[in-house]
C-alpha cells in the first residue's frame, strides 16, 4: 500500500465532516459504545461510493444532472432532519445520567444515511483512487477495492478516536446543563451548515 495514499487519506479523514460530527455527538450523548457504533455506520456508508467508483457508476452520476440533484437534496434533507432532531433533544445528544443503551441499528443506519446520500463522495473516489492504482496490477478493480478498504479502515480508526475523545467529556457535559444546551445548538448548527453547503455545491 503506497505510503502517499495512507498519508493523503489521513489528511482527508482528519478534516471533520458530517461523519466525524455525528460520531462525536454520540460520544457525548451516549458514551464509547454508541460512538463506536456511529463510527461503524459512517464507515459502512463509504462502501457504495467505493463500489460506484470501481464500476464507473460515479461517472454516470457526474453526467446525469437530474440524478445528481435528487441524491444531493435527499442528503440535504437528512442533514436538516438531524439538525432539527438535535435541537429537539432527540438522537445523539439526548443525555441522561443512566446512559441508557440506544438501538444499535438506528445509530448505524443514521450514520450510513448521513454519507451515503452525499454524491460528492462518489465523485471524490473517482478522482482520488485511480491516482494510486498500480498500472502493472493484474486487476485494476481489485487494486481500487484494496485502496477503498484501506480508506475505510483508516476512517473507522480515526472516527473511533474522535468518538472516544468526546466520550471522555461526557460526565462534565452532563453535570453542566448550560454547556449541553450550547453544544446541542452548535451540533445542530453544524448539521444545518453542512446541509446548506451540500445544497450549494455544483456537479
Amino acid at each position: 500500500m503506497p505510503i502517499e495514499f495512507i498519508l493523503t487519506s489521513l489528511v482527508v479523514i482528519l478534516i471533520p465532516g458530517t461523519g466525524a460530527i455525528y460520531t462525536m455527538a454520540w460520544g457525548l450523548g451516549g458514551g464509547i459504545r454508541q460512538s463506536i457504533l456511529a463510527a461503524f455506520g459512517c464507515t459502512l456508508s463509504i462502501t457504495p461510493h467505493v463500489i460506484a467508483s470501481i464500476l464507473g457508476l460515479a461517472a454516470i452520476l457526474h453526467t446525469s444532472a437530474l440524478l445528481y440533484e435528487i441524491i444531493k437534496y435527499l442528503g440535504v434533507a437528512w442533514l436538516l432532519y438531524m439538525a432539527w432532531g438535535t435541537l429537539q433533544e432527540k438522537g445523539a445528544l439526548q443525555l441522561s445520567e443512566q446512559n441508557e443503551p440506544r438501538s444499535a441499528g438506528s445509530i448505524i443506519s443514521n450514520g450510513i444515511l448521513i454519507n451515503v446520500l452525499n454524491p460528492k463522495l462518489s465523485l471524490f473516489f473517482v478522482a482520488f483512487l485511480p491516482q494510486f492504482v498500480d498500472p502493472t496490477a493484474k486487476s485494476v478493480e481489485m487494486s481500487m477495492a484494496a485502496l477503498g478498504l484501506t480508506f475505510m479502515v483508516l476512517t473507522f480508526l480515526v472516527f473511533v478516536v474522535y468518538g472516544m475523545t468526546a466520550s471522555l467529556c461526557r460526565k462534565y457535559v452532563i453535570s453542566k446543563p448550560g454547556v449541553m444546551t450550547w453544544l446541542r445548538r452548535i451540533f445542530a448548527a453544524t448539521f444545518a451548515g453542512l446541509g446548506m453547503k451540500l445544497a450549494t455545491m455544483d456537479q
